[in-house]
């Protein structure tokens, strides 16, 4: 099976506006998401984006782009029309790997691809153990119920997605925005209207769930950040900077 692996990325973030573009260890947060891609050795790697700016600094730093509308509501829409540009009808399964994450660990990243490989579910996603009940609280973590316990011997079923809730339920766990579809699943998907619970909740991923399209889990090994405000990318780069 085949596994192309594309990362939506655009300036106009609400929170941080022009975060794909900033700089740790002289290269930007997008390029380091692009490297961390493509050291998965999964499958071909295309940033898809927007922005004329991020094409070019892909471009700089050795990447492939593809620019793409300013109408998408969701990622996936962004990720659907790239594909579509590069003709890229010979895959089997399409990762989508978030932008705004350069700490994203690349075994994560392939025990999900594996995963996928051997399940020939429709869909696969990421949670990772809660350690720090606090993040049950923030609004920018998004949680994951599943159906079974997750551990690395299973790829149980998600029951539900959300982001704030003070009484956790059992079989939380907090989730990880990297998914990967079976190509048909993704056709499928874009060609659905987007469900009132989706947009209520801001999670796209409600719409698959809201249309019967089943969401299996995998776990990760680490809860990567997200570069979500000025603080995230303020802790991310001491972290990045200290490594090297």
């Amino acid at each position: 099976m085949k596994t192309l692996v594309i990362i939506p990325s655009r300036l106009s973030a609400s929170r941080l506006p022009g975060k794909p573009l900033l700089k740790i260890n002289g290269l930007s947060i997008i390029s380091h998401v692009f490297n961390k891609a493509v050291e998965a050795n999964i499958g071909d790697v295309y940033v898809a984006t927007e922005d004329q700016e991020i094409i070019d600094d892909v471009h700089v730093n050795g990447g492939k782009a593809v620019l793409t509308s300013k109408n998408h509501k969701t990622g996936t829409d962004r990720i659907y029309e790239a594909i579509k540009k590069i003709d890229k009808s010979d895959v089997d399964l399409v990762m989508n790997l978030q932008g705004d994450e350069p700490l994203i660990d690349i075994e994560d990243v392939n025990n999900l691809n594996n995963q996928m490989k051997k399940s020939n579910f429709d869909l696969g996603t990421l949670a990772a153990k809660i350690q720090n009940k606090d993040l049950f609280e923030k609004q920018n973590v998004v949680k994951v119920i599943t159906d079974e316990s997750l551990d690395k011997f299973h790829f149980p079923k998600a029951v539900n997605f959300y982001r704030q809730e003070k009484n956790p339920v059992k079989n939380t766990y907090h989730h990880l925005g990297i998914y990967c579809y079976k190509l048909e699943t993704l056709t499928k998907f874009v060609s659905l209207k987007q469900s009132q619970n989706e947009i209520k909740n801001k999670l796209e991923q409600l719409r698959a769930l809201d249309n019967n399209i089943k969401i299996n889990v995998a776990l990760a090994k680490t809860s990567s950040i997200g570069v979500d405000t000025k603080e995230d990318f303020v802790a991310i780069k001491k972290i990045m900077e200290y490594k090297t």
